[in-house]
């Protein structure tokens, strides 16, 4: 049973309907514009409640903004001072059920800036807000979290005060979101609870009449995903060593918030739209008013939690004690159409760095020079390795660290990627000649698509954890830091087979090194002693695939030599095709809707070669359920008895 079919199952028998992250949290990407703005993310603040947190990345000088449902809008507070409420009419105007709009101001809106804003949604066992009046003594203040907090941010909005800090891991002292100050001092809140936390006469907290706001966040609390009991958020502490280390949080974050509290230092926010990967970061500073700063790695997200790699006192000093808040990455939903996900783009190149727009927010893309006028393509990019890093579909060659000026330079663009100038490789926006491009876009989704970046170790039986919720049906693996091939898994050759993306050899059966001859699970893969997969202190890539009812298809089939009907269970057909002969040499072909999978003119690139794009043929037409592979398709596709493997989306 899918699990739109459970969830569906469970809301028709009057269950409680699941709540995902991406229903709560929201880290969304903008370019100011000067003028009023709608942003639509999808997190619905007027009828639930929440919090609204911008601040301008390129414009120094610019305040953190903090705005919330239960103050209203145009309340901004700025975590960055002690200001008490500033009113600001051409800051955030509106709350809406998906999501929010700016004004005019510089903070918030100046235009050409590049703005972040991260949307908190009430949610129990994610975040609450809460307002109340100090009475001078002690008082009790109820929340709806709904679970005991793992982190209290108040401040007094009447009047000039320090952001006060409560975190589970340092209780009983005071840490300022405004300073850099160590953890000092004795706590005001003198209790916490899953309904109600205390507080004593602390100016900071509850001085007689003064106002306050808290802002409350869950730790490991359950309340998420299909069965209610998924984490979403955690508020957690290490010890930094001054050599890279793991922390495990039980899931892939997507927004980090660190500050060192044995000794000061600042607060440290990443996120994965802003370039938090494994090879970069991008700071920024809650406790001051500077531009984004970009560093080198220093926090790498895993499939399990994130990795301290940074050797310097702002994340990992050696025995220096931190404090975190992590949120796990989204989307928890199994998707249900295809262009949620996937997008193929054909293209002129331009020669001009530009952002290209694909609806959804992307995680990897495949780009092909279709005029085989190229250095690298076809090539393979991600969010998860970081910008102008390229892998080459059609190469045992590692990983390429291309300049910042070309190629593909970022995945900070919303919904989409960005481009640069590509004059000199011509691989993903060159412009020689109106020079034609093919591009696959991917989402990582549950049930459909995956990525993992892991070290190899070399041991025989060494197993990884994914986060595609399902059984992988398809693995690509490449080695980034090694010239081998690109070694593939596919259910219907097994685990004891391998066939090679970059090359067109039939499938290696009886080959028990790349995946131990064991078949992956929902929540693993495992692995052998080959090199291509596995060599010791190599780092490597896995794309992992599977089927999705009316999304994707991961399947096989069996040659006729005349026309095919390879069902995929779609409605519309595929728009996207990639097949490869494994009972003997065979490239890989690529068809797709952008290019055109029509009767007669079906034209199509080969992933595993920087041969040009073949036009004329009639191999491949769409099929309502799926596609066709007709009677005219070479061997490659259709020979009478040949077996073939595919991945195709709808």
């Amino acid at each position: 049973m899918s699990s739109t079919q459970q969830l569906l199952l469970g809301e028709g028998a009057g269950g409680p309907v699941s709540v995902f992250i991406e229903d709560v949290f929201s880290c969304f990407l903008y370019t100011g514009t000067g003028a009023a703005l709608t942003i639509t993310n999808n997190i619905d603040l007027s009828g639930k409640g929440g919090l609204v947190w911008i601040k301008n990345r390129t414009m120094a000088a610019q305040a953190h903004a903090l705005y919330d449902t239960v103050r209203g809008v145009e309340n901004c507070l700025k975590s960055n001072t002690t200001a008490a409420t500033d009113v600001r009419p051409g800051g955030l105007t509106t709350f809406s059920s998906s999501g929010f709009s700016v004004g005019t101001y510089d903070m918030e809106n100046n235009s050409g800036s590049g703005i972040v804003s991260w949307t908190f949604r009430e949610q129990p066992k994610f975040f609450d807000v809460v307002t109340y009046t100090g009475n001078g003594t002690s008082q009790t203040i109820s929340h709806n979290l709904g679970s005991t907090p793992g982190c209290i941010i108040t401040k007094r909005t009447d009047t000039t005060s320090n952001w006060l800090v409560y975190h589970r891991s340092i209780s009983t002292q005071n840490i300022y979101l405004n300073k850099t100050d160590a953890a000092a001092g004795t706590m005001g809140i003198t209790s916490v609870g899953s309904t109600t936390y205390a507080v004593n006469s602390s100016s900071e907290l509850n001085e007689n009449g003064g106002t306050y706001v808290a802002y409350i966040y869950a730790h490991d609390a359950g309340g998420f995903g299909l069965l209610g009991t998924d984490n979403v958020i955690s508020c957690g502490t290490y010890t930094g060593t001054g050599s890279p280390f793991d922390v495990t949080l039980g899931y892939e974050p997507q927004w980090v918030l660190v500050k060192k509290t044995s000794a000061s230092g600042d607060w440290i926010l990443m996120d994965t739209m802003r370039g938090m990967s494994i090879t970069t970061s991008q700071w920024l500073y809650p406790n001051t008013s500077g531009a984004e700063d970009a560093s080198g790695a220093q926090l790498n997200p895993t499939a399990t939690g994130f990795r301290v790699t940074s050797t310097g006192s702002g994340l990992n000093g050696g025995g220096a004690t931190y404090i975190y808040i992590a949120i796990r990455r989204g989307p928890m939903k199994t998707p249900t159409v295809g262009t949620s996900v996937f997008l193929p783009i054909a293209y002129n190149g331009t020669g001009t760095a530009r952002n290209v727009s694909t609806g959804f927010v992307t995680d990897s893309v495949i780009a092909i020079n279709r005029n085989a006028f190229s250095s690298y393509s076809p090539s393979w990019w991600d969010r998860l390795r970081g910008a102008n890093l390229a892998l080459r579909a059609y190469a045992a060659g590692a990983e390429l660290d291309l300049t910042s000026t070309y190629e593909l330079t970022g995945f900070d663009f919303q919904l989409g990627f960005k481009v640069g100038i590509d004059n000199v490789n011509y691989d993903i926006n060159g412009s020689y000649a109106t020079t034609p491009f093919v591009s696959y876009s991917f989402q990582r989704s549950p049930g459909f698509f995956d990525e993992v970046c892991y070290t190899g170790t070399g041991v025989s039986g060494q197993t990884f954890t994914h986060n595609l919720g399902v059984v992988p049906e398809m693995m690509f693996v490449k080695s980034r830091s090694g010239s081998t091939d690109w070694t593939v898994y596919h259910s219907a050759l097994g685990a004891s087979a391998r066939i090679y993306l970059n090359a067109t050899n039939a499938a290696d059966t009886g080959t028990a090194s790349p995946w131990n001859s064991t078949t992956p699970t929902s929540s693993v893969f495992s692995l052998g002693n080959a090199g291509a997969t596995n060599n010791s202190g190599a780092t490597f890539i896995n794309y992992l695939f599977a089927t999705v009812a009316g999304v994707s298809k991961v399947g096989s089939y069996t040659g006729t030599g005349a026309l095919l009907t390879v069902a995929c269970g779609f409605t519309s057909g595929a728009r996207f095709v990639l097949i490869k002969r494994t009972d003997s040499t065979g490239d890989w072909y690529v068809y797709d809707s952008a290019r055109g999978i029509t009767s007669g003119n079906d034209p199509y690139v080969l992933i595993n070669s920087q041969a040009a794009e073949v036009t004329g043929t009639n191999y491949v037409d769409t099929d309502t359920t799926g596609f066709q592979v007709t009677a005219a398709a070479p061997a490659g596709l259709n020979a009478n008895g040949g077996t073939y493997i595919f991945l195709a989306i709808a």
